[in-house]
This record gives structure tokens, sequence and C-alpha cells, in this order.
């Protein structure tokens, strides 16, 4: 155990065979695709710190605007004494916003980056003494349970930084579903969720000018080649990242640059030139949308909030009976 940090890995190595599994059934697929939480090695949360930081990446910053703005409220509604859960912390920067203003009995930070979980959760124990920090190495998307021993009156789950929209809208009522489950009746969750908006603020925020999102995009093949001992030349692919106006969705891939072949884990798959391998797809919502959503998915909507540009809404939905 941690000196600062209650530390719970619920995500042993011996899962890297179905991940490995995972990962060549998406590859083998068609059309090719990969998960996004394929991007999150060390190198991968390292660089969407980056992306966050870019000044086309609107997300990041709106959320953060609104949490400031709006922490006073969000304390009041959610109420003191709770157990927050942060799904994805990675470096925690937006959640201390809500740790000042609704002072949790305890922080629960869950995300799959071991090494970047235990650094960003340190540092929050350092910054904040008086209260209880646990970290879960786990993936989120599959089925999870709390680790026993947390401190607070009811939990309430905080997952920000629109990470809901890369499910489908399918996968995102089923994810819901399943975290309803995980919370008892009255117990909440805070979700950031990205607006439909003017494509142009979108595709631009896909597609920074100093390349730092095709660089997180690219990284995936890096980490392929070495954690899966993957055969495969990153220089020979390109980032692409767009807005699907029909689906109402940003897809990033990584487009092959002439016909080639990779080998991942024995396992030959081939690339015409021109094909691509879909890493990412980012959904967006109405308001209006995502409360419907959440409604079918077992959790009562009870408020939100939004910016004076309606770029970006975070939601407050309660479990329900």
């Amino acid at each position: 155990m941690d000196s600062l940090v209650r530390f719970h890995d619920q995500h042993p190595q011996e899962e890297a065979g179905s991940l490995c599994e995972e990962l060549l059934e998406g590859l083998t697929a068609t059309p090719k695709c990969t998960s996004p939480k394929f991007f999150y090695d060390r190198r991968g949360s390292e660089l969407f710190d980056a992306i966050c930081e870019q000044p086309e990446y609107y997300p990041t910053r709106t959320e953060q605007a609104i949490l400031r703005a709006a922490a006073a409220d969000i304390a009041e509604v959610v109420g003191r004494d709770a157990t927050l859960i942060e799904l994805g912390s990675g470096a925690s920067r937006k959640v201390r916003l809500l740790l000042e203003a609704m002072h949790p009995a305890c922080y629960l930070g869950v995300d799959i980056s071991r090494d970047f979980l235990l650094e960003s959760t340190r540092r929050l124990a350092v910054d904040y003494p008086w209260l209880e920090v646990h970290a879960a190495c786990a993936d989120f998307t599959r089925p999870m349970a709390w680790p026993e021993g947390l401190a607070g009156e009811r939990p309430v789950a905080f997952f920000p930084g629109s990470s809901i929209g890369n499910f489908t809208p399918e996968e995102a009522e089923g994810f819901l579903k399943g975290l309803a489950r995980l919370l008892p009746a009255g117990g909440g969750l805070l979700v950031g969720v990205d607006l439909i908006k003017d494509r142009a603020i979108l595709d631009a925020a896909y597609n920074d000018a100093a390349g730092v999102t095709a660089a997180f995009n690219l990284n995936l093949l890096q980490r392929l080649r070495h954690e899966f001992e993957a055969e495969v030349e990153p220089q020979g692919f390109r980032h692409r990242a767009f807005y699907n106006e029909s689906a109402s969705r940003i897809e990033m891939h990584l487009v092959s640059l002439y016909d080639q072949a990779i080998r991942v884990a024995g396992e030959r798959v081939e690339f015409d030139a021109g094909e691509s391998l879909h890493t990412e797809s980012s959904y967006k919502y109405s308001i209006a949308g995502f409360r419907e959503l959440a409604g079918r998915a077992g959790f009562e909507p009870r408020a939100h909030w939004t910016d004076r540009d309606s770029l970006f809404c975070i939601h407050y939905l309660e479990r329900v009976v």
C-alpha cells in the first residue's frame, strides 16, 4: 500500500492476453478499428494532456470554466460527505475544483494507466491532506466493482472530458446502465458532454496546428510495438480527423500511405494504400438528446450547466430505483 494513496489493482497483468485478443479482433474487422483505450499508455496520457493545452481544443478549458463558475452550485446539488469517484482520472485537474467545493469524505481515481494514475493521485493526497485518497487501476469500460473500504455517505461518479462521446450512443446507454447498477438509489453521476456545434470548430479541435493530436493518434502504433511486439512502421501511416455530420461524431483514423502488412502477436494484418484504422469516435449531443439517453439508462436528470456559447455541458444525473 502506498503511504499516501490506497491502491487497488483491478487491472492485473494476466488480462494482457484478452486485451491482445480484443486488439486483433478490431484489426481484422471490416472496417478496421480499435478502442480509444489503447491510446492510453504513459506516453499517450502525456500527449492527451498536451492536447488539452492546445488553443484549438476547446473542450477542456470550456469544461473547466463551467466547473469553476458552477462549483458551488454543483456542491449544493450533490451535497457534502460523498465518495467522489473520478472515471478516467488522468491528471486530475478538473476534479480539484469539485474537491474544494464539495469537500467529499473520500476520493477514488480510476484509470487504466497505472503509473499516470499513481502520480496524479499522490499529488492530490499531498495537496489535500484532509482527503482520503484511493486509486483503482481498472478498465472501467468493462464490468468492475468499487473497492471496499471507501468512506462517504454515497458514491458520486465524475466522468469528465466528454469521454462518454467515445462510445456509440448504444454503447453509451449500455455503459450508463452498468454504472447505474454500481450506484445505490440516490447515488449520482456528473458527466461532461460535448454539444453539437459548427463543424469548423470541431474539425480544428482535432487537427491542431502543432500536430499534438496527430502525435497522440500515431502513438498508438508505438504502443503496439512496445507492448504487443507488433511489427509496424508508424511513418507508414498518417493522422486523419473529421466531423461526420450525419452521425454527429468526430472520427479519428490512421491512414496507410501505401500497401503494407503489419504483424501483431504473430497475426498478419494487411492494409491497402489509403485504407484506414478507425481509432476513435467522439459523438456530440444536444442537451435534450443526452438527457433522454440517460433516462433510458436508469438515471434521472437533476441539473445541467453550460457555457454561454453552448459548446459544452455538464449534467448531474441521479440513480433512480
